[in-house]
Protein backbone atom coordinates (compact mmCIF):
# COMPACT_ATOMS: atom_id res chain seq x y z
CA UNK A 1 0.00 0.00 0.00
CA UNK A 2 1.00 3.46 -0.84
CA UNK A 3 0.11 5.47 2.29
CA UNK A 4 1.21 8.59 0.45
CA UNK A 5 -0.92 8.14 -2.61
CA UNK A 6 -3.26 11.35 -2.83
CA UNK A 7 -1.20 12.81 0.83
CA UNK A 8 -0.54 16.79 0.60
CA UNK A 9 3.20 17.06 1.42
CA UNK A 10 4.47 20.21 2.32
CA UNK A 11 8.58 20.21 1.56
CA UNK A 12 10.31 23.14 3.48
CA UNK A 13 14.24 23.67 2.31
CA UNK A 14 16.25 25.71 4.31
CA UNK A 15 19.76 27.00 3.38
CA UNK A 16 22.02 24.45 3.57
CA UNK A 17 24.25 22.65 1.31
CA UNK A 18 22.12 19.29 1.64
CA UNK A 19 19.22 21.06 -0.56
CA UNK A 20 20.58 19.83 -3.99
CA UNK A 21 18.75 16.24 -2.09
CA UNK A 22 15.55 18.07 -2.18
CA UNK A 23 15.55 17.57 -5.80
CA UNK A 24 15.31 13.78 -5.87
CA UNK A 25 13.17 13.88 -2.51
CA UNK A 26 9.89 16.09 -4.48
CA UNK A 27 10.26 12.58 -7.17
CA UNK A 28 10.29 10.31 -5.04
CA UNK A 29 7.52 11.78 -3.21
CA UNK A 30 5.87 12.16 -5.86
CA UNK A 31 7.04 8.55 -7.42
CA UNK A 32 4.77 7.53 -4.43
CA UNK A 33 1.66 9.22 -5.38
CA UNK A 34 2.26 12.19 -3.09
CA UNK A 35 0.78 15.81 -4.30
CA UNK A 36 4.00 17.97 -3.92
CA UNK A 37 4.57 21.92 -3.18
CA UNK A 38 7.81 23.65 -2.05
CA UNK A 39 8.42 26.48 -0.05
CA UNK A 40 11.93 27.48 -0.39
CA UNK A 41 14.12 29.74 1.77
CA UNK A 42 16.14 32.84 0.72
CA UNK A 43 18.93 30.78 1.40
CA UNK A 44 17.78 27.82 -0.14
CA UNK A 45 17.48 29.68 -3.23
CA UNK A 46 21.06 29.79 -3.05
CA UNK A 47 21.93 26.36 -3.47
CA UNK A 48 19.10 25.00 -6.12
CA UNK A 49 16.84 27.10 -7.72
CA UNK A 50 13.31 27.30 -7.62
CA UNK A 51 12.64 26.51 -11.32
CA UNK A 52 14.15 22.98 -10.73
CA UNK A 53 11.68 22.11 -7.71
CA UNK A 54 9.12 23.54 -9.89
CA UNK A 55 9.61 21.37 -12.26
CA UNK A 56 9.54 17.96 -10.69
CA UNK A 57 6.53 19.14 -8.22
CA UNK A 58 4.56 20.31 -10.98
CA UNK A 59 3.75 23.20 -8.66
CA UNK A 60 5.19 26.71 -8.59
CA UNK A 61 7.48 27.09 -5.53
CA UNK A 62 6.29 29.56 -3.00
CA UNK A 63 9.37 32.04 -1.15
CA UNK A 64 7.40 34.96 -0.43
CA UNK A 65 5.55 35.77 2.98
CA UNK A 66 3.95 38.32 1.77
CA UNK A 67 2.68 37.17 -1.80
CA UNK A 68 0.54 39.25 -3.76
CA UNK A 69 -0.48 36.36 -5.50
CA UNK A 70 -1.87 34.75 -2.82
CA UNK A 71 -5.83 34.62 -2.05
CA UNK A 72 -6.24 37.45 0.76
CA UNK A 73 -2.17 37.71 0.35
CA UNK A 74 -2.21 34.95 3.20
CA UNK A 75 -0.34 32.41 1.58
CA UNK A 76 0.85 30.58 4.47
CA UNK A 77 -2.39 30.25 5.43
CA UNK A 78 -3.39 28.68 2.14
CA UNK A 79 -0.37 25.89 2.28
CA UNK A 80 -0.83 25.06 6.01
CA UNK A 81 -4.28 24.07 5.29
CA UNK A 82 -3.46 22.04 2.10
CA UNK A 83 -0.80 20.48 3.79
CA UNK A 84 -1.17 16.75 5.36
CA UNK A 85 1.95 16.94 6.47
CA UNK A 86 4.93 19.76 6.69
CA UNK A 87 8.17 17.85 5.89
CA UNK A 88 11.27 20.68 6.38
CA UNK A 89 14.56 19.03 4.60
CA UNK A 90 17.14 19.95 5.03
CA UNK A 91 16.60 22.33 8.76
CA UNK A 92 19.57 24.11 9.20
CA UNK A 93 20.49 25.56 12.97
CA UNK A 94 18.87 28.71 12.28
CA UNK A 95 15.50 27.02 10.97
CA UNK A 96 15.15 25.23 14.06
CA UNK A 97 15.86 27.97 16.18
CA UNK A 98 13.85 29.90 14.83
CA UNK A 99 11.11 27.36 14.71
CA UNK A 100 11.69 26.96 18.29
CA UNK A 101 11.46 29.93 18.91
CA UNK A 102 7.83 30.43 17.34
CA UNK A 103 9.16 33.01 14.81
CA UNK A 104 7.20 34.03 12.02
CA UNK A 105 9.47 36.12 10.06
CA UNK A 106 9.77 34.30 6.75
CA UNK A 107 7.05 32.28 4.43
CA UNK A 108 8.52 28.81 5.59
CA UNK A 109 8.43 29.54 9.49
CA UNK A 110 5.16 31.00 9.60
CA UNK A 111 3.39 28.29 7.66
CA UNK A 112 4.98 25.81 10.40
CA UNK A 113 3.56 27.92 12.98
CA UNK A 114 0.03 28.16 11.09
CA UNK A 115 0.16 24.21 10.24
CA UNK A 116 -2.36 21.76 12.16
CA UNK A 117 -1.18 18.92 10.37
CA UNK A 118 1.42 16.50 11.68
CA UNK A 119 5.26 18.60 10.86
CA UNK A 120 8.39 16.98 10.82
CA UNK A 121 12.25 18.70 10.70
CA UNK A 122 15.10 16.56 9.16
CA UNK A 123 18.32 18.60 10.40
CA UNK A 124 21.19 18.93 8.27
CA UNK A 125 24.51 20.84 9.77
CA UNK A 126 28.23 20.57 10.95
CA UNK A 127 28.53 18.14 13.22
CA UNK A 128 29.65 20.79 16.06
CA UNK A 129 26.63 22.52 15.31
CA UNK A 130 24.58 19.43 15.99
CA UNK A 131 26.24 18.51 19.03
CA UNK A 132 26.30 22.13 20.47
CA UNK A 133 24.05 22.08 23.44
CA UNK A 134 21.98 25.29 21.92
CA UNK A 135 20.72 23.07 19.09
CA UNK A 136 19.99 20.16 21.20
CA UNK A 137 18.14 22.12 23.58
CA UNK A 138 15.71 23.37 20.49
CA UNK A 139 15.56 19.75 19.36
CA UNK A 140 14.52 18.62 23.01
CA UNK A 141 11.80 21.65 22.78
CA UNK A 142 10.56 20.78 19.27
CA UNK A 143 9.62 17.05 20.72
CA UNK A 144 7.86 17.98 23.56
CA UNK A 145 5.65 20.07 21.00
CA UNK A 146 5.21 16.64 18.88
CA UNK A 147 7.60 18.39 16.23
CA UNK A 148 8.66 14.93 14.31
CA UNK A 149 12.69 14.72 13.91
CA UNK A 150 14.18 12.96 10.85
CA UNK A 151 17.80 12.00 11.42
CA UNK A 152 20.45 13.58 11.06
CA UNK A 153 22.72 10.62 9.94
CA UNK A 154 26.63 10.19 10.65
CA UNK A 155 28.77 9.96 8.41
CA UNK A 156 31.03 12.13 5.97
CA UNK A 157 30.13 15.94 6.07
CA UNK A 158 30.85 18.61 3.27
CA UNK A 159 32.96 20.55 5.83
CA UNK A 160 35.36 17.75 5.62
CA UNK A 161 34.51 16.46 8.89
CA UNK A 162 33.26 13.46 10.16
CA UNK A 163 30.24 13.25 12.55
CA UNK A 164 26.24 13.27 13.06
CA UNK A 165 24.83 16.31 10.78
CA UNK A 166 24.11 14.87 7.55
CA UNK A 167 20.45 14.97 6.01
CA UNK A 168 19.12 11.48 5.85
CA UNK A 169 19.04 10.04 2.26
CA UNK A 170 15.68 10.52 0.36
CA UNK A 171 14.45 7.39 0.54
CA UNK A 172 15.20 7.21 4.13
CA UNK A 173 13.11 10.72 4.42
CA UNK A 174 9.88 9.00 2.76
CA UNK A 175 9.98 5.63 4.45
CA UNK A 176 10.19 8.29 7.67
CA UNK A 177 7.33 10.33 6.19
CA UNK A 178 5.13 7.14 5.57
CA UNK A 179 5.61 6.41 9.39
CA UNK A 180 3.08 9.80 10.47
CA UNK A 181 0.28 8.37 8.46
CA UNK A 182 0.75 4.78 9.44
CA UNK A 183 0.01 5.77 13.40
CA UNK A 184 -0.56 2.26 14.55
CA UNK A 185 -3.06 3.22 17.06
CA UNK A 186 -5.80 0.93 15.96
CA UNK A 187 -3.15 -2.36 15.06
CA UNK A 188 -4.48 -5.34 16.22
CA UNK A 189 -7.93 -4.24 16.03
CA UNK A 190 -11.16 -4.22 13.76
CA UNK A 191 -13.27 -1.40 12.78
CA UNK A 192 -16.25 -1.85 10.63
CA UNK A 193 -17.69 1.35 8.97
CA UNK A 194 -20.63 2.22 6.72
CA UNK A 195 -20.31 4.59 4.08
CA UNK A 196 -23.04 6.64 1.78
CA UNK A 197 -26.54 6.65 0.80
CA UNK A 198 -29.05 4.06 0.78
CA UNK A 199 -31.59 3.85 -1.53
CA UNK A 200 -35.46 2.47 -0.92
CA UNK A 201 -37.53 1.40 -3.93
CA UNK A 202 -40.78 2.81 -4.80
CA UNK A 203 -40.80 0.43 -8.13
CA UNK A 204 -38.01 -0.83 -10.56
CA UNK A 205 -37.65 2.40 -11.63
CA UNK A 206 -37.67 5.09 -9.04
CA UNK A 207 -36.07 5.13 -5.81
CA UNK A 208 -35.78 7.55 -2.40
CA UNK A 209 -32.34 8.52 -1.60
CA UNK A 210 -30.23 11.80 -0.22
CA UNK A 211 -27.03 13.44 -1.61
CA UNK A 212 -24.55 11.61 0.24
CA UNK A 213 -21.26 11.38 -1.91
CA UNK A 214 -19.73 8.69 0.19
CA UNK A 215 -16.80 10.52 0.23
CA UNK A 216 -16.07 11.03 4.16
CA UNK A 217 -17.26 7.23 5.14
CA UNK A 218 -14.36 6.08 2.41
CA UNK A 219 -11.68 8.56 3.72
CA UNK A 220 -13.01 7.45 7.54
CA UNK A 221 -12.09 3.46 6.37
CA UNK A 222 -8.92 4.44 4.52
CA UNK A 223 -7.41 6.63 7.72
CA UNK A 224 -8.61 3.42 9.88
CA UNK A 225 -6.37 0.95 7.94
CA UNK A 226 -3.83 3.60 8.04
CA UNK A 227 -3.81 3.46 11.77
CA UNK A 228 -3.63 -0.34 11.83
CA UNK A 229 -6.37 -1.49 12.16
CA UNK A 230 -8.47 -4.23 9.63
CA UNK A 231 -11.38 -2.79 8.08
CA UNK A 232 -15.07 -3.52 6.61
CA UNK A 233 -16.97 -1.28 5.13
CA UNK A 234 -20.56 -1.52 4.07
CA UNK A 235 -20.71 1.08 1.41
CA UNK A 236 -24.09 1.68 -0.22
CA UNK A 237 -24.46 3.06 -3.86
CA UNK A 238 -21.11 5.24 -4.08
CA UNK A 239 -18.48 6.25 -7.14
CA UNK A 240 -15.23 5.56 -5.17
CA UNK A 241 -12.51 3.41 -5.48
CA UNK A 242 -11.94 0.98 -2.35
CA UNK A 243 -9.48 1.80 -0.02
CA UNK A 244 -6.54 -0.24 -0.09
CA UNK A 245 -6.53 -3.06 2.82
CA UNK A 246 -10.01 -2.60 3.16
CA UNK A 247 -12.81 -4.96 2.49
CA UNK A 248 -15.62 -3.24 0.77
CA UNK A 249 -19.15 -5.42 1.30
CA UNK A 250 -21.90 -3.38 -1.42
CA UNK A 251 -25.56 -2.45 -0.20
CA UNK A 252 -28.20 -0.63 -1.82
CA UNK A 253 -31.20 -0.95 1.00
CA UNK A 254 -30.86 0.54 4.64
CA UNK A 255 -32.43 -3.12 4.76
CA UNK A 256 -29.17 -4.67 3.33
CA UNK A 257 -26.79 -2.25 5.14
CA UNK A 258 -28.77 -3.41 8.63
CA UNK A 259 -28.42 -7.18 7.42
CA UNK A 260 -24.83 -6.84 6.18
CA UNK A 261 -23.71 -4.60 9.70
CA UNK A 262 -25.53 -7.34 11.81
CA UNK A 263 -23.68 -10.23 10.23
CA UNK A 264 -20.62 -8.64 10.91
CA UNK A 265 -20.47 -6.13 14.05
CA UNK A 266 -20.21 -9.01 16.49
CA UNK A 267 -16.50 -9.66 14.74
CA UNK A 268 -15.53 -5.67 15.42
CA UNK A 269 -14.16 -3.50 17.98
CA UNK A 270 -15.46 -0.18 16.80
CA UNK A 271 -18.49 0.71 14.87
CA UNK A 272 -18.61 3.88 13.23
CA UNK A 273 -21.99 4.86 11.19
CA UNK A 274 -20.71 7.07 8.62
CA UNK A 275 -23.42 6.46 6.47
CA UNK A 276 -26.34 8.69 5.21
CA UNK A 277 -29.29 5.89 6.02
CA UNK A 278 -32.94 6.41 4.60
CA UNK A 279 -35.23 7.57 7.75
CA UNK A 280 -38.17 5.99 6.17
CA UNK A 281 -38.91 3.79 2.96
CA UNK A 282 -42.32 3.02 0.62
CA UNK A 283 -44.06 1.20 2.75
CA UNK A 284 -45.32 -1.00 -0.47
CA UNK A 285 -42.55 -1.25 -3.37
CA UNK A 286 -44.72 -1.32 -7.02
CA UNK A 287 -43.70 -4.79 -8.86
CA UNK A 288 -44.06 -2.84 -12.38
CA UNK A 289 -42.91 0.87 -13.14
CA UNK A 290 -45.61 3.50 -11.88
CA UNK A 291 -47.47 5.38 -14.44
CA UNK A 292 -47.67 9.09 -14.49
CA UNK A 293 -51.59 9.46 -14.45
CA UNK A 294 -52.17 12.18 -12.23
CA UNK A 295 -51.71 15.36 -10.96
CA UNK A 296 -50.48 14.30 -7.37
CA UNK A 297 -49.10 10.85 -5.96
CA UNK A 298 -49.01 9.93 -2.88
CA UNK A 299 -46.63 7.40 -0.89
CA UNK A 300 -46.96 5.66 2.16
CA UNK A 301 -43.85 5.28 4.27
CA UNK A 302 -42.26 3.03 6.91
CA UNK A 303 -39.68 3.75 9.16
CA UNK A 304 -36.59 2.12 8.48
CA UNK A 305 -34.52 0.53 11.08
CA UNK A 306 -31.82 2.08 13.06
CA UNK A 307 -28.97 0.43 12.17
CA UNK A 308 -26.94 2.74 15.06
CA UNK A 309 -28.93 2.54 17.97
CA UNK A 310 -29.09 -1.25 17.27
CA UNK A 311 -25.39 -1.71 17.60
CA UNK A 312 -25.29 0.45 20.40
CA UNK A 313 -27.96 -1.74 21.92
CA UNK A 314 -26.08 -5.25 22.20
CA UNK A 315 -25.06 -6.34 24.88
CA UNK A 316 -21.85 -6.58 24.02
CA UNK A 317 -21.56 -3.53 22.05
CA UNK A 318 -18.65 -2.43 20.21
CA UNK A 319 -17.25 1.03 20.35
CA UNK A 320 -19.67 2.74 18.73
CA UNK A 321 -19.62 5.80 16.58
CA UNK A 322 -22.27 8.20 15.06
CA UNK A 323 -22.93 11.04 12.47
CA UNK A 324 -25.07 13.47 12.63
CA UNK A 325 -26.10 15.81 9.63
CA UNK A 326 -28.01 19.05 10.76
CA UNK A 327 -29.09 22.34 9.31
CA UNK A 328 -29.45 23.72 12.59
CA UNK A 329 -29.12 23.94 16.57
CA UNK A 330 -25.87 21.26 15.10
CA UNK A 331 -24.66 21.20 19.29
CA UNK A 332 -28.09 20.47 20.52
CA UNK A 333 -29.34 17.65 18.38
CA UNK A 334 -25.83 15.97 18.17
CA UNK A 335 -26.07 15.79 22.34
CA UNK A 336 -29.34 14.45 22.29
CA UNK A 337 -29.01 12.23 19.52
CA UNK A 338 -25.89 10.75 21.65
CA UNK A 339 -27.96 10.28 24.55
CA UNK A 340 -30.95 9.05 22.36
CA UNK A 341 -29.27 6.29 20.69
CA UNK A 342 -26.57 5.81 23.60
CA UNK A 343 -23.40 6.13 21.83
CA UNK A 344 -19.70 6.44 22.81
CA UNK A 345 -19.43 9.33 20.71
CA UNK A 346 -20.56 11.50 17.63
CA UNK A 347 -19.67 13.67 14.95
CA UNK A 348 -22.04 16.44 13.76
CA UNK A 349 -21.59 18.52 10.74
CA UNK A 350 -23.54 21.27 8.67
CA UNK A 351 -24.98 19.96 5.78
CA UNK A 352 -26.97 22.10 3.12
CA UNK A 353 -26.37 24.03 -0.07
CA UNK A 354 -22.27 24.11 -0.67
CA UNK A 355 -21.68 22.30 3.34
CA UNK A 356 -21.36 18.69 4.08
CA UNK A 357 -22.48 16.38 1.15
CA UNK A 358 -20.80 15.49 -1.84
CA UNK A 359 -18.17 18.33 -0.79
CA UNK A 360 -14.25 17.82 -1.05
CA UNK A 361 -14.50 19.67 2.66
CA UNK A 362 -16.23 19.25 5.96
CA UNK A 363 -15.97 20.27 9.72
CA UNK A 364 -17.35 18.16 12.47
CA UNK A 365 -18.55 18.77 16.21
CA UNK A 366 -17.48 15.60 18.18
CA UNK A 367 -19.05 15.15 21.21
CA UNK A 368 -18.77 12.42 24.23
CA UNK A 369 -19.80 12.13 28.24
CA UNK A 370 -18.02 14.77 29.38
CA UNK A 371 -16.19 16.16 26.12
CA UNK A 372 -16.09 17.46 23.03
CA UNK A 373 -13.86 18.67 20.18
CA UNK A 374 -14.24 20.74 16.93
CA UNK A 375 -12.34 19.51 14.35
CA UNK A 376 -11.72 22.62 11.71
CA UNK A 377 -13.02 23.15 8.38
CA UNK A 378 -10.32 20.92 6.01
CA UNK A 379 -10.27 18.22 3.45
CA UNK A 380 -12.30 14.98 4.04
CA UNK A 381 -9.44 12.94 3.90
CA UNK A 382 -6.95 15.47 6.36
CA UNK A 383 -10.42 15.46 8.64
CA UNK A 384 -11.25 11.45 8.58
CA UNK A 385 -7.26 10.97 10.18
CA UNK A 386 -7.85 13.23 12.63
CA UNK A 387 -11.38 11.97 13.74
CA UNK A 388 -9.88 8.49 13.82
CA UNK A 389 -7.13 9.44 16.06
CA UNK A 390 -9.53 11.08 18.35
CA UNK A 391 -11.53 7.48 18.24
CA UNK A 392 -8.37 5.84 18.93
CA UNK A 393 -7.78 7.96 22.38
CA UNK A 394 -11.72 7.61 23.36
CA UNK A 395 -11.49 3.86 22.61
CA UNK A 396 -8.28 3.55 24.54
CA UNK A 397 -9.13 5.58 27.35
CA UNK A 398 -12.42 3.31 27.78
CA UNK A 399 -10.94 -0.01 27.15
CA UNK A 400 -8.38 0.97 29.89
CA UNK A 401 -10.98 2.19 32.22
CA UNK A 402 -12.85 -1.22 31.82
CA UNK A 403 -9.85 -2.73 32.36
CA UNK A 404 -8.73 -0.61 35.86
CA UNK A 405 -12.84 -0.98 37.15
CA UNK A 406 -12.10 -5.14 36.56
CA UNK A 407 -8.76 -5.32 38.49
CA UNK A 408 -10.10 -3.59 41.39
CA UNK A 409 -13.40 -5.71 41.05
CA UNK A 410 -11.90 -8.58 41.25
CA UNK A 411 -9.19 -7.63 44.01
Amino acid sequence: MNTLTGKHILLGVAGGIAAYKSAELVRQLRAQGARVRVVMTAGAQEFITPLTLQALSGNPVHSELLDRDAEAAMGHIELARWADALLVAPATADFIARLQQGRADDLLTAVALACDAPVAVAPAMNRAMWENPATQANITALKARSIHVFGPAPGKQACGEVGPGRLLEPEQLVTALTGLFETGALSGYRVLVTAGPTREAIDPVRYISNHSSGRMGYAVARAASEAGAEVVLVSGPVSLDTPERVTRIDVISADDMQHAVQERVADCDIFIAVAAVADYRPGQVAANKLKKSADQMTLVLARNPDILAGVAALPDAPFTVGFAAETDAIEDNARAKRVAKSVDMIAANRVGKGAGFDTPDNALQVYWQGGEQVLPLTDKAKLARQLVALIAQRFHDKHNKVIRFNAKDSA
